[in-house]
Order: C-alpha cells, then structure tokens, then sequence
C-alpha cells in the first residue's frame, strides 16, 4: 500500500464519527436533505471539486415522490436554521437535492464514479435511554426523521473519501466523479440524475453499504448480483359518492374498484423467467358508513429479478387497474412514486475489492459475491453504465449493528467507518493510479 496514501487515511480516520454523528442529528428525507447537500457541496468546493448541481443535477420532470412545496419549503427554512448556506439551499429549490463534483486528473485514465447516498428514513429515533445517540448527545433533532439505514455514515465516508483522492490527485490519471444522491429511500432520487447526465461517459462505478448483509465487523462483501428492480406507484380511484340507502343507484363505488383491483393484482400470474413481487401496502377509502365511497386509493409495489419482469408486473397492474375501474364505472389515476433498474456486480470488479481487503487484514470474512434479493437505487447508475459498455460493483462494508435497518433502535460500529474508508480508498487508488 502507498505510504501516502495509508497516511492521509490515518489521518483522516479520527474525524469519521465526528461527520457522522453532526449528520445523525440533523436528518433530512428524500428531496429534503438541503442542509447536508450544502454542506457537502461546501466540503467538495474547498477541495477543488468541480460542482454540479441544482436543475443541471436533477431532471426535474423524472422527480418521483416529491414533497408539496410548502413542505420543501419549511425544510430549506430549517436547513438554514441548522446551519446551510441560504445561497446554496436557495439552488436546490423544488427539491433538487442531488450534486455531483468532478476532479480532472488529465492522462489516458479510467472516468470512475463513486455514489453516496444522502437521505434518512421517516422513523423517529427511539428515546431508550440505553440508545447511543441519546446517551452520547447525537441523537436525531428533527422530528419523524432518522438515519435509520446508515447513510449518514456514507456521506461521512465519501467526504474523508473525497479529501484524500484530492491529497493525492498528483499520482493519479483519468477522472473521478462523486455522486451524492437524494431519495434513495423509495427509489427516487437514480434516475433523474442519470437522466440529467450523472454517469454520462463514466467507464466504472462503485457503491457502498455498511451493514446490511455484512452485519458483522468482520465481513464484507465485494460484488452483489440479483438486484430487484422495482416500481412504486398510487392508484386513485374515483367515483360518485351517494346515500347508501337511499339512492345507491346514484353511486359509483370507488372502493370497490380499489377492493378489486387490490385482489386480482395479488392473483397476477407468474413468470418462469425469474422472480417477481407485488405488494399493496395500503387502501385508503371511503367517506362514511352510509355513503357510496366516492374516493380510494392503493400504495403499491411491484419488483422483479429483472428490469423486463418488473416491467411484467407492472404493465398488468396497470392492465388492472384500468379494468377494475371500467368494471365499477369510475375513474382512475395513477401517479408514480419511484422506481429502479435490476443490476449484478462485474466479477472481475468486485475480485479487485476482495484482494485489497484481504491485504488489509481486518476482515475475517471475505465474500466476493453475494445475492442482494431487494431494492437499491444504486443498481440504475451501475446498469446504465454497464449497458454503455462499463462496469462497476456494490461493497457491503461489515458492520455489527444494534438494530437491523429501518429500525428506531438502529446503530452500528463506527469501526466500520474507518475500514469502509481504507478499503474505498484503495479501490479507487488501484483504479486511478498512474
């Protein structure tokens, strides 16, 4: 290992839980995250990254799931309360979180790109006593939002990250690109930055994860295949409401459309090409005990072991919905809320990641690849540069937790900060290195 490089790391190790704990206790969710975007855009500038950001980032007409603008509004208010910088929230209008900063080495090198996620989850953070954010005063302040998933330890990461490849831009050819991602949670946050050009031309990619899979200190896990793609939408039904017992003649029942279509998307045939999943996990309706339901609405999922067999999936709920509808004699609508591609990691991609941990000695359990059998929103950036003739892989970082993901009582070792740090810092060394 470069002399240089394993000092920068050292160096650099002991301000990792620092980065980490302010971003726990400042949480921002998907398309929100104004104040950790500022932040870090702030961090990039003074390293000599080249910013894009704002409309330039983000497509702004493939935003998914995206807050009133009342709502993102009172969240660039707070970020400035917290400390972002007015002018740079003030470019993030409408949501548009996302940025992506470019240093230039010159030379014949490889164009990488590496990905961190920003947002946190809509969970409020336990108030046991025994919860170490509470205990050691980091704990989140912003009610119903909490890093339950780790990412605030992924932006600490790619900002040490960031520093050192800057430390070390003299050795180095090519291009690197950091992407720091809104509204992974949902999905939502891949592709308007791939539509906006994010991994445009970019020969490698690499994403990371603490936790997860490798939910111990000791493990890591170099390449994830069978990403699940998958579409997030709300179906709204709409109807005529009526008396109930009166004249229910006069009604058309919307509820009954969503009942209908709930059923028969569960009962949708399928493939002997791969898995697929389809989950309704809400029905909203109805106004009253004796009124025809003139409004309901289904949130819903589907996925697949493919982008085509999600795409399956979800062409029949559509199918259904439009049926169930016509059925009823109502009207429908469907708005979509995310969604992302399918994706494995290039083996011989993720071999290089196992042989740079073994060299590091503290991983006791070296998986070069694993199936991930769920969602990331990562695997659209990783598609899309494979699709154009790159390659890429997505690093589970072990770490032991106290919760699983997703969890109000969730924490991990901070240890798995400074190996994620060394063993991304010599991906990236090995990939750019003159």
């Amino acid at each position: 290992m470069d002399q240089t490089l394993k000092a920068k790391i050292d160096e650099l190790i002991p301000t990792l839980a620092a980065v980490r704990r302010d971003l726990h206790k400042h949480p921002e969710s998907g398309w929100t995250e104004f104040r950790t975007a500022s932040m870090a855009i702030k961090k990039m500038q003074s390293l000599g990254y080249q910013i894009t950001m704002g409309a330039d980032a983000v497509d702004r007409d493939s935003m998914m799931g995206v807050p009133s603008e009342e709502v993102l509004k009172k969240h660039m208010a707070r970020a400035v309360s917290q400390g972002a910088d007015p002018a740079l929230v003030e470019k993030m209008a409408g949501g548009m979180t996302g940025f992506w900063a470019d240093m230039d080495f010159g030379g014949e090198g490889p164009f990488l790109a590496v990905r961190f996620d920003m947002d946190c989850n809509d969970v409020s953070e336990c108030t046991d006593a025994d919860h170490r954010p509470n205990m050691e005063g980091f704990a989140s302040v912003n009610p119903g939002a909490m890093h339950a998933c780790g990412h605030d330890g992924h932006m600490a990461i790619g900002l040490a990250l960031a520093e050192v490849v800057a430390s070390m831009r003299d050795k180095f050819q090519g291009k690197i690109r950091f992407i720091f991602q809104p509204a992974e949670e949902g999905v939502r946050g891949a592709t308007p930055m791939e539509r906006a050009g994010a991994v445009k031309g970019v020969d490698e990619i690499f994403g990371m994860h603490i936790g997860f899979q490798a939910n111990n200190i000791g493990k890591v896990i170099c390449g994830t295949k069978n990403f699940l793609a998958t579409t997030k939408a709300d179906i709204t039904f709409t109807g005529v409401p009526a008396h109930a017992g009166n004249a229910p003649e006069e009604g058309k029942n919307a509820l009954l459309s969503a009942a209908t279509a709930l059923l028969n998307m569960h009962a949708i045939p399928r493939s002997g090409k791969g898995d697929t999943r389809i989950t309704v996990g809400k029905l909203n309706g109805g106004e009253g005990r004796n009124v025809i339901p003139p409004k309901a609405t289904l949130v819903l999922e589907t996925r697949g072991i493919t982008s085509a067999l999600d795409e399956y999936m979800f062409g029949e709920v559509k199918r259904i919905a439009k049926a169930a509808a016509e059925m009823w004699g109502c009207g429908y609508s469907i708005d979509l809320k995310g969604g992302t591609k399918s994706g494995e990691s290039d083996l011989e991609v993720a071999k290089v990641v196992a042989e740079e941990a073994r060299d590091m000695g503290c991983f006791t359990d070296i998986i070069e690849e694993q199936n991930f059998g769920a969602s990331e929103d990562y695997s659209h950036f990783m598609s899309t540069v494979q699709a154009a003739g790159g390659k890429g892989t997505y690093v589970q970082v072990g770490s032991t937790l106290r919760a699983g993901h997703h969890n109000s009582h969730f924490d991990f070792d901070e240890q798995s900060l400074a190996n994620a740090l060394e063993l991304m810092s010599r991906c990236v060394y090995r990939t750019l290195a003159k």
